[in-house]
């Protein structure tokens, strides 16, 4: 879509500042792989995990029984 665009402008640059472009996308990558990572990680295993303790507790009574778990 922007190719074109893109490599018109990187190439009328001077030397060192497409050095820059270079690490400038090299970082944008690796963001966008860090943000992949991070959805591809979660899941709800943790789900039900407190069920055992009933519904009429405290925050504070399931704070404890938390670091029980742990």
């Amino acid at each position: 879509m922007y190719e074109e665009e893109i490599a018109v402008r990187l190439r009328a640059l001077p030397e060192a500042l497409k050095q820059e472009v270079l690490d400038y996308t090299d970082f944008l990558l690796s963001k966008q792989e860090k943000k992949k990572a991070k959805k591809e990680k979660f899941n709800f295993n943790w789900e039900g995990g407190l069920s055992d303790i009933g519904n009429n507790v405290s925050s504070a009574e399931l704070q404890h029984h938390a670091l029980e778990c742990r």
